[in-house]
């Protein structure tokens, strides 16, 4: 039904929809369906303790200045322990460096508004996180895609995008959202050498990079464009991350990490987003995470959510038909199925809920002219137990089994 208002919104909101994974989520909370749609951490990690103690130290110690307005940029103290937590990767920033924002969705958003305008191009991986597309088709985006292997981002077809001119590529090279899969070491070097030689920067989104379950932590982006740099500046890359994954996601605080003259900048928009992110919030996160209790629970979350990944990939070898493949995370919440060609993900879905399990169909995770060649559907081992894990498994390849074989029995011609 039409108002007085919806004749007056202003033209970049023609084109926006709702997130699908957001409008799942409603489907989803029925208690009988077990859930792999959502990226939802699992709330048995939660510190919920340290957050009550948290909470009590600094109303008691802190109470006046967490409960008043702050800095755009963040609580100093916040920003530092940032800065030193993320020098044992080999990122060299300073607090200057640091912005904090409220989840790494404003982060994402603010980019937009930073470096968007209508018409421009992202260089994108195919597929690539839902909630970047959305933060950036409000200003006006249009996108060029490269898809993404067991490896991460095909550097090798890399090229002829990077001649259309993109503003900027967005990465994430760490346990992807939604393919599970991390960038090879050898390719982050590629990527970055070609991003040199094109002149095209790089955001450089990394929420999951502190929960890798297996092998050998890698250099990110931005050390291996300063270390091009001989480690002067931080030139071409700036580098998001969050609390979302490794403390609480109700905190919402996530962080850019960007040259001096870009964080003033995203100073500005931010303040009139919000004038800050929550001071309250941020003092306690502070609180929280001191003294060498987020190492120790990172450890605990990563135990947690390796056990899960375990069980959901063991049940999918002993459930799944042999015509479905899916990615093996070193990392992360999410891995990625392939089905065969011609299924219908979205009739999947519907399949799948009357089996009384969920999960996100592929075709969310591309941009509007980006459309998927197979069909996928993205599952979330982080937020269900084992046992859920295991029987949502046998109850979605129930659905896979009956979409396979209803294909095969339709007539040719």
């Amino acid at each position: 039904m039409s108002t007085a208002w919806t004749s007056r919104y202003a033209l970049r909101t023609k084109g926006i929809k709702s997130s699908a994974i957001r409008e799942l989520l409603k489907i989803t909370q029925r208690p009988e369906i077990i859930s792999f749609a959502g990226g939802l951490p699992a709330p048995d990690v939660f510190p919920i303790q340290r957050f009550q103690e948290a909470c009590q130290a600094v109303l008691q110690t802190n109470g006046a200045t967490a409960l008043q307005y702050s800095a755009t940029e963040g609580y100093e103290p916040l920003r530092e322990m940032l800065a030193q937590n993320m020098s044992r990767y080999g990122i060299g920033a300073q607090p200057e460096n640091v912005m904090i924002t409220s989840g790494s969705q404003q982060a994402l958003d603010l980019i937009g508004k930073l470096l968007v305008n209508l018409g421009d191009r992202i260089l994108v991986e195919a597929p690539t996180y839902l909630g970047a597309l959305q933060a950036f088709n409000i200003y006006g985006a249009e996108y060029v895609s490269v898809p993404i292997d067991e490896d991460g981002l095909r550097t090798d077809l890399l090229e002829a995008s990077l001649r259309l001119g993109p503003k900027f590529m967005y990465i994430l090279p760490n346990f992807q959202n939604p393919g599970g899969t991390t960038l090879s070491e050898a390719r982050r070097h590629d990527l970055v050498l070609l991003a040199d030689k094109y002149g095209v920067p790089i955001v450089e989104d990394d929420p999951y990079g502190q929960l890798r379950y297996e092998g050998e932590h890698l250099p990110p982006l931005l050390v291996i464009d300063r270390r091009r740099d001989n480690g002067h500046s931080i030139a071409n890359v700036i580098y998001l991350s969050t609390f979302s994954k490794t403390l609480a996601p109700g905190l919402r605080l996530g962080w850019i990490v960007a040259p001096s003259e870009v964080i003033s900048k995203l100073v500005q928009l931010k303040q009139g987003a919000d004038l800050h992110t929550a001071t309250f919030n941020q003092i306690v996160a502070y609180e929280v995470a001191r003294d060498g209790f987020l190492d120790e629970h990172v450890k605990l979350i990563r135990n947690v959510y390796r056990e899960r990944r375990d069980v959901m990939l063991n049940a999918l070898q002993e459930f799944f038909p042999p015509e479905v493949t899916w990615t093996r995370p070193k990392g992360g919440l999410f891995l990625w199925v392939t089905l065969p060609d011609g299924m219908d993900s979205q009739a999947l879905f519907e399949a799948a809920l009357k089996e009384n399990v969920a999960f996100v169909p592929g075709e969310s995770f591309y941009p509007k002219n980006g459309h998927p060649v197979t069909p996928h559907m993205r599952l979330n081992f982080s937020n269900a137990k084992p046992e859920q894990i295991h029987e949502g498994i046998r109850r979605l390849s129930i659905a896979v089994k009956k979409q396979i074989q209803s294909r095969h029995l339709v007539p040719v011609g």
